[in-house]
């Protein structure tokens, strides 16, 4: 035989059985929420280093979980509905996932193509976004796929982003500063940066699935008086006397929740800022651990972040609107002037007014519905404030992380007791109402119809 045979022989076999050879199966490359936990602590440490506020930051939560959501609803239509056509002011996006798209890298490409948008510091959601895209090209999802699925799902972000572009956020960058009013009972900056206060007019943000700002009014504090025989005396005594017999646990407790990002460190005539995660960051972070518990799919899990962040504004706009009303002063500012002027709280109080508590308020929300979830039978192991320099703690379900979280403030000396109440009340009401409102099952969402 020619050598020439030989050749073609050997080539025309070589080309049979790389005929016959399946294409790599590239559909197990993301099946858990790994890569989705991993986009979500980066959006965390980004909100952290660029200092946005509690309720903005929950804002940036909500619209990139939803963008992911969206994609993960159109792929699997039959187990999940969109929530786009739902929400307050959003009309159906009615998509079709194409053939030579692979849905969870479309969903993760949407996911950081929004969260992007809604920060300052790019560069480390891109720093982030490239690593992990890098790796899942060695990991054998084809170029081809590798791009369709990227541009789908920048595609749905930018639909997403259209929609966040009219909740009033924008335009309310623009709106007066609040003025302090100086009456005995209204808020005042408190120490040691004397901050103006955040975010006066979030309760213009269009909610999603709330009538209004204002459709779960709190019960009101006390009367406000200086009579020591008052219940506004009172409730302000039951501050003081609470870090006098503090217990170790208690701080331990106080300490854990802080979550204050505007907590400032002073040394001689030196102020610098202690970065910390938010509130809403605290709880997104245990919507993520309850995933990985619970062994969810990329699926599940970016639905829990959908509607853990969701549950999180609405309670923020909700909280926002009540203390600017109220405009209650601080237990901080009322012992100073009425008990004791050299008490300190253990922790620095924010710069906003006093009722209703917004731990109180988000914390409650979010438990519901992550109990609706994941039930509250869950063990969870909270390791979120680790990176902060702080131990984990377990719990057992979602209601208890909640009641910790909303008492936690009176230990630390910035809530009294009613705002603490009257929150926990108010959250549980926000909570009901979005899941009986939206829905992420087909048939709920039917029904509902």
């Amino acid at each position: 035989m020619s050598t020439l045979r030989i050749t073609l022989l050997a080539l025309v076999l070589i080309s049979a059985f790389s005929a016959c050879q399946k294409p790599a199966d590239f559909s197990q490359v993301i099946s858990d929420g790994q890569y989705f936990h991993q986009a979500q602590n980066r959006i965390t440490e980004v909100i952290i280093h660029d200092i946005f506020s509690p309720p903005v930051a929950t804002r940036i939560y909500s619209y990139a979980s939803l963008a992911a959501f969206e994609v993960a609803a159109a792929s699997d239509p039959a187990n999940y509905a969109p929530l786009m056509g739902q929400l307050n002011g959003s009309e159906a996006l009615n998509l079709t996932v194409p053939e030579n798209v692979y849905p969870p890298l479309a969903a993760l490409a949407a996911y950081y193509h929004m969260g992007t948008a809604l920060i300052f510091s790019e560069e480390m959601m891109h720093e982030q976004r490239d690593k992990v895209f890098a790796e899942l090209k060695e990991k054998g999802i084809p170029d081809e796929v590798f791009e369709a699925s990227v541009k789908f799902g920048q595609e749905v972000a930018e639909k997403v982003r259209d929609y966040s572009k009219k909740d009033n956020y924008h335009q309310s960058r623009s709106f007066p500063k609040y003025t302090v009013v100086n009456q005995p009972e209204t808020w005042q900056p408190t120490p040691p940066a004397y901050m103006e206060a955040v975010e006066p007019h979030w309760n213009k943000i269009r909610t999603f699935a709330l009538d209004s700002a204002a459709q779960f009014k709190a019960g009101p504090p006390p009367a406000f008086s200086t009579d020591p025989s008052s219940e506004f005396y009172k409730i302000a005594k039951e501050v003081y006397e609470a870090k006098v017999n503090m217990t170790d646990d208690q701080k331990d407790i106080a300490m854990f929740w802080d979550c204050n990002p505007y907590k400032m460190n002073v040394k001689g005539h030196v102020m610098f800022a202690e970065k910390k995660i938010t509130p809403g960051g605290h709880w997104m972070s245990i919507a993520s651990i309850a995933s990985k518990a619970s062994g969810k799919d990329w699926k599940g899990t970016v639905e829990a972040y959908a509607l853990t962040a969701i549950s999180l504004n609405e309670a923020f706009i909700s909280c926002w609107d009540e203390k600017y009303r109220t405009k209650l002063i601080r237990p901080e500012t009322y012992i100073n002037q009425h008990i004791d002027e050299e008490w300190v709280p253990l922790l620095q109080t924010p710069p906003f007014p006093e009722h209703t508590s917004g731990h109180s308020v988000a914390s409650t929300a979010a438990a519901f519905t992550l109990t609706q979830l994941f039930g509250d039978e869950i063990h969870i192991v909270d390791s979120s404030e680790v990176a902060y320099g702080l131990p984990i703690r377990e719990f057992n379900g979602f209601t208890a992380m909640a009641q910790e979280a909303a008492i936690s403030r009176f230990y630390g000396g910035i809530h009294y007791m009613p705002a603490i109440t009257e929150g926990s009340i108010q959250g549980k009401q926000v909570g009901e109402l979005i899941w009986k409102k939206i829905s992420t099952k087909p048939k709920q969402v039917a029904m509902k119809k």
